[in-house]
């Protein structure tokens, strides 16, 4: 197939690219899908490191979703790991669940509250905020103050480089206060890890004849190649546009990866750092793939003002600056902008396969129907899921 013939160009081959990919070439659309890094997979991009276990290269990944439709799709190119992950905080030298819970508030107090007397105690240390406007605010009338410095502020202040008092309220909107002891860190229905990992599960998912890889190559190789091709762009959406209303900002991560001489470090798959460290959180990666081995591989996360785009920043001023663009790209003709950086907005993994999803339906409005085709494969209908708890090992 000569770069002329396809009918797509895919511009980055993370879930919203990949998910593209495959529902365009089951119907019969001939796509090249590129990515500027040298694999596919995106920031879910696994691998195995030189000590033999699976590590996610650009920091956790845990898959939970309360959408059935989207864990069916994805079903079809993984089988799965249960797994519920768990997070503590290391808070005052002790270690505490995280989100706040009832043994959070007893063991950082030394209390033998009960979840009858968590409301009030809580009520009574927190502060009325009449008008919430910023991340504080939430905190503050939740928790009260000390909870707020001794959990949140600091944490806030290394992640997003800015004191919660600066930052939108949708930060801290959807942290949960737990009443009682739930120790899980989510509550979706679905909560599982792929199996054989992500990059299995993307290869699986852009095996197909009509979908050409091509990684380590950025937008400018190959768009003069594909003159007649319709453009989907997961891409930052500034770039795209020349970054001609502004840059947006956004936060980065370092990621500092080693290996460890013991079975395992600590008790949970992440803990959290709020207070002095440099770092946010280490994570150890064998709590969420299940492996068995006799060494550990950990990885500590620093935030960064520069580096990969990662995070949008919760302010007013960059949703204003994204609103320019978001103007300009609906006034794009034949252009898709799918995805976290082409929409600038944080998604967690389910809510970007949803949108991915949810695009297409839109796109298959206008494509030719395949002769053949039974309704299921042309509505991307996905049998039941097959789901394992069989441990990962290393072969």
């Amino acid at each position: 197939m000569s770069a002329c013939d396809y009918d797509w160009l895919i511009v980055g081959a993370g879930f919203a690219g990949s998910i593209l990919a495959e529902r365009l070439a089951a119907h019969g659309q001939r796509v090249m899908i590129i990515d500027k890094r040298p694999h596919i997979a995106g920031n879910a991009y696994d691998r195995v490191d030189e000590a033999g276990l699976l590590v996610h290269e650009y920091g956790p990944h845990i898959f939970h979703t309360n959408s059935t439709m989207v864990f069916d799709y994805l079903s079809r190119f993984t089988e799965w790991r249960f797994y519920e992950h768990r997070v503590q905080g290391r808070v005052d030298a002790k270690l505490v669940p995280i989100p706040i819970n009832l043994d959070t508030v007893n063991t950082l107090y030394d209390l033998k509250l009960t979840s009858d007397e968590l409301p009030g105690w809580l009520a009574e240390r927190a502060e009325p905020v009449a008008d919430i406007k910023t991340a504080e605010d939430v905190v503050v009338s939740q928790v009260g103050r000390d909870l707020y410095e001794k959990i949140f502020r600091c944490y806030s202040r290394k992640q997003w480089g800015l004191d919660p008092s600066e930052l939108d309220a949708s930060v801290t909107a959807r942290i949960p206060v737990r009443l009682d002891n739930e120790d899980r860190y989510f509550t979706d229905r679905h909560q599982f890890m792929p199996l054989h990992g992500y990059t299995k599960m993307f290869e699986r998912m852009l095996d197909h004849p009509n979908i050409t890889i091509c990684t380590g190559t950025s937008y400018e190789d190959v768009v003069a190649k594909v003159p007649g091709a319709r453009l989907i762009w997961t891409g930052p959406v500034d770039e795209f546009f020349g970054f001609s209303e502004g840059k947006l900002p956004y936060r980065s991560l370092r990621f500092v990866h080693e290996t460890r001489d013991v079975e395992f470090i600590q008790p949970v798959g992440t803990v959290n750092y709020p207070q002095d460290e440099d770092y946010t959180r280490i994570t150890e990666y064998k709590h969420l793939t299940g492996q068995t081995h006799d060494r550990t591989s950990i990885m500590y996360e620093y935030p960064a003002a520069e580096g990969e785009p990662y995070y949008p920043v919760p302010q007013a001023e960059s949703q204003a600056t994204y609103k320019r663009y978001q103007k300009l790209a609906d006034a794009t003709q034949d252009v898709w902008f799918v995805g976290r950086l082409a929409t600038y907005r944080y998604y967690n993994m389910d809510q970007i396969v949803a949108q991915a999803l949810a695009t297409f339906t839109r796109i298959e409005a206008t494509l030719p129907v395949m002769p053949g085709m039974s309704p299921a494969e042309a509505t991307g209908s996905v049998s039941n899921s097959v789901v394992s708890d069989q441990t990962l090992v290393e072969a």
